[in-house]
């Protein structure tokens, strides 16, 4: 194990670095109210020449004060010995970024800005063959329109498309994902530091920084367990965090409980991570992490377990999608589309508008890109989830995840999933504890063993993709009775909240035929 320390700023440092520390949240916290400030005082009418011209000069005052602490700060470093040390390391790992110099550079926690870059999306993949903004996502496809209607119904959803546009980029991005907000980050910098450290300290972690196609900086943080004696160890689990998530303090400790390797990874924006996290810088995020698990860490696909937890989802199902060889994919208290929930906090009066910035702007279709792939797939539902509910957390019919599962057992088994083996599902879907989901499935009188054989005969008859035409001639008890068992089979069910950490007993390898 490797102990660590805090590093002690002399006094000069230490009380300028909290005045910084004080002007950096009050300007944070000016930015986010600036909208309502700006509108009071336009209504007071202090948004005049007369009224600016003095406020512009107490801001150009407490600017060079502030230049002054700054520099009194590099002072008072500079007559530190221990971080000489430091910045004579840093300068030593731009020149020459060799394994013993990044293991000197990662005895300490410092501004993830200056990391050096360890791995480049560029080293591996051709940028010509890219497209201006990044991978490949999945899109709606587009309304067929005749050239003239098309130009009319662009200039009359015209102002449509610039509120949305504001929208998703000021305040819709940051309820989306609230973990990039930085004054939450800064609130959060003790538990995310000392969750860092528990990683490097005990787990031996190594922190990479990735540079993806667009250009963002990756905070990434692999434990490798691929030389312990334990079975799992030879496999990766990549970890996608929720959208308060972080590596440091998120899914990752579930697996590493299991003896598992494990990759976690901050989005764009959340801590180390530069950037913006929007569905394609998501993906781009995600392409980056794949490529250094393969390249860099050498595990190949087919090692390769994808575990995300609620927003998670999407980049998940994105990479499951992009990279079919990969083994398996785990998603705990995820949904199928956004927009059922964002409609949900809402006003109704906005009903267009948040469907047009969504479809738009955030369009997280989890459910149609994990149609896309043919690997396992486990899917874990919270009983009480708060967060996925349309309704409420009492209503587990309105749980987005029971969509999910529909959706993906509608694609893979269409003869199956008639009205009736849907319905069967549903009466399942609705038990809260598990002796109703038994006192359901033994109604059914559904046959595990019998289900098996169907499925194996089939698979071994025809050994197609899906989706798969089993149950075509079957009856319409033997349909409930499929559909039942897979249904419990793709999806467990968890007593608990949305964020309630999931304990490794719960993580299982989805279901194999």
């Amino acid at each position: 194990m490797i102990e660590g320390w805090t590093y002690q700023p002399k006094s000069l440092e230490k009380h300028t670095d909290s005045i910084l520390g004080w002007a950096s949240a009050l300007w944070s916290l000016s930015y986010y109210s600036s909208p309502l400030v700006l509108c009071y005082l336009y209504r007071k009418g202090y948004i005049c020449s007369s009224k600016l011209v003095p406020v512009s000069q107490y801001v150009g005052t407490v600017m060079v004060c502030l230049l002054g602490v700054a520099c009194l700060r590099g002072w008072g470093r500079w007559r530190n010995s221990e971080y000489q040390q430091f910045i004579s390391i840093l300068e030593e790992t731009r020149k020459n970024h060799t394994p013993s110099n990044k293991k000197k550079l990662a005895c300490y926690d410092f501004d993830f800005s200056h990391w050096p870059a360890d791995f480049s999306w560029e080293e591996v993949s051709n940028p010509k063959l890219l497209s201006k903004t990044g991978v490949s996502l999945l899109k709606p496809e587009p309304k067929l329109r005749g050239a003239a209607d098309s130009v009319l119904n662009s200039l009359r959803t015209l102002p449509c498309h610039i509120v949305s546009f504001l929208i998703a980029h000021s305040f819709g991005r940051r309820m989306l994902y609230p973990g990039s907000v930085l004054l939450l980050q800064r609130a959060m910098r003790p538990m995310l530091q000392q969750g860092q450290a528990r990683l490097i300290e005990e787990c031996e972690g190594q922190r990479n920084k990735l540079v993806a196609c667009d250009g963002n900086e990756i905070d990434t943080m692999f434990v490798d367990r691929r030389r312990d004696e334990g079975q799992h160890g030879q496999t990766l689990v990549i970890c996608c965090e929720g959208n308060a998530g972080f590596y440091e303090v998120g899914c990752m400790n579930t697996p590493l409980e299991g003896g598992y390797s494990v990759l976690g990874w901050n989005h764009p924006g959340f801590a180390g991570s530069t950037g913006v996290p929007f569905p394609q810088n998501e993906a781009n995020a995600m392409d980056v992490v794949i490529q250094f698990a393969v390249h860099k860490l050498g595990f190949q696909l087919s090692d390769i377990v994808v575990y995300a937890w609620s927003i998670g989802g999407f980049t998940a199902s994105w990479a499951v999608m992009s990279y079919p060889e990969i083994q398996a994919l785990v998603l705990d208290a995820s949904f199928d589309d956004l927009l059922p929930l964002a409609l949900k906090v809402m006003p109704d009066s906005w009903r267009p508008l948040v469907t047009h910035t969504v479809r738009q702007y955030m369009n997280l279709n989890s459910a149609d890109q994990l149609c896309k792939y043919q690997g396992p797939v486990l899917l874990i539902r919270r009983t009480k989830d708060e967060i996925i509910t349309t309704t409420g957390p009492e209503d587990i019919m309105s749980n987005r995840g029971n969509n999910l599962l529909l959706k993906l057992l509608q694609f893979r088994y269409p003869k199956v999933m008639t009205d009736d083996g849907v319905r069967a599902i549903r009466a399942w879907l609705a038990a809260s504890n598990p002796v109703e989901e038994a006192a359901v499935y033994s109604s059914y009188e559904v046959d595990d063993d019998w289900c098996v054989s169907v499925l194996q005969s089939y698979k071994t008859e025809r050994d197609v993709f899906f989706p798969w035409s089993v149950g075509e001639d079957m009856t319409l008890e033997g349909r409930r009775q499929l559909a039942l068992f897979l249904a419990r089979k793709y999806m467990r069910n968890f007593d608990s909240t949305h964020c309630t950490p999931l304990p490794y007993s719960e993580f299982t390898a989805p279901w194999r035929l």
